[in-house]
């Protein structure tokens, strides 16, 4: 029998990691899978003072054993039947969390933000491991978790690259296992008139725009379990504000995200981008083919 991949969950002491840890132990959970933390940092020695002025401890005992303890504490609270593991990693913490999302079923991460604009941005980490990562992955903000109840509700946003079918395949898949409704959401727009007063071309009438974009959803939801309760929305808009509107009646946003290789590094897309920094609830970034 084969054993089920693990669940890994990047932890650096911070509010926003330990959430992920909360996350990361009911994603474990919910795939009867073990959940791995993991601790790496180059600079851990330089950012005791700091990360203990945080933890309200001292700085002698801000270290990495001590973060991954406490968030091994915070997982056996949360889910006490899960197995955990812990590793602590003297090395670049996206490199290593990328590394480890090729033999992860999911990979977690939280965002650090502190105060004002920032809290509404994404940290670097989960940007850089976003772009990179081998399996899907959650990225949870703070305030994902204050929510007050579930919705019963998984949106996927159905694009037209090669990452849409995996998206939806594991959108679909999280809602059989959270018994929630699988919501695609297709984005569409009528394109700009040259003037005010120039007369729409062949079939540029909004009815038709719409309805292509029911024909999309119709197909990328072809092939979902007859288990899986699934709705179609298609709806007027730029497709980063229509999903971000969508996540604030969702437990789980989901997108895929399109591999883009520019002079700097891969990118995830615009659409990926802008949900992860806008997004009401945590967002699940599925990687398209490599």
């Amino acid at each position: 029998m084969n054993r089920p991949l693990p669940v890994v969950v990047g932890v650096d002491g911070s509010e926003a990691a330990l959430r992920a840890v909360d996350r990361a132990a009911e994603e474990a959970a919910s795939r009867g899978a073990p959940l791995r933390l993991v601790y790496a940092s180059r600079w851990g020695r330089y950012e005791g003072a700091a990360l203990a002025g945080d933890l309200e401890g001292p700085p002698e005992r801000v270290d990495a054993v001590e973060i991954v303890d406490s968030a091994a504490r915070r997982a056996r609270a949360r889910r006490p039947e899960v197995r955990l593991a812990m590793v602590t990693v003297a090395e670049e913490p996206e490199y290593v969390l990328v590394r480890e999302s090729r033999t992860a079923a999911l990979l977690v991460t939280g965002s650090r933000g502190r105060g004002g604009i920032a809290e509404a941005l994404l940290g670097s980490v989960s940007l850089t491991v976003a772009a990179h990562t081998h399996c899907p992955m959650i990225v949870v903000r703070p305030e994902h978790a204050d929510r007050v109840r579930p919705y019963g509700r998984v949106v996927v946003g159905v694009g037209d690259g090669s990452a849409t079918s995996a998206a939806v395949r594991f959108a679909a898949e999280e809602a059989r296992r959270r018994g929630a409704v699988l919501e695609a959401v297709r984005a569409w727009r009528q394109p700009a008139r040259e003037t005010p007063d120039a007369p729409p071309a062949v079939g540029d009438h909004p009815s038709a725009h719409e309805l292509r974009a029911a024909e999309v959803l119709d197909k990328a939801l072809s092939d979902v379990p007859a288990g899986v309760v699934a709705r179609r929305r298609a709806a007027e808009g730029h497709t980063r504000t229509v999903l971000a509107d969508a996540s604030y009646a969702a437990d789980l946003l989901v997108v895929g995200a399109e591999r883009r290789h520019r002079p700097y590094g891969p990118h995830i897309g615009r659409v990926a981008h802008g949900v992860l920094h806008r997004s009401a609830c945590p967002v699940a970034v599925v990687p398209g083919p490599e």
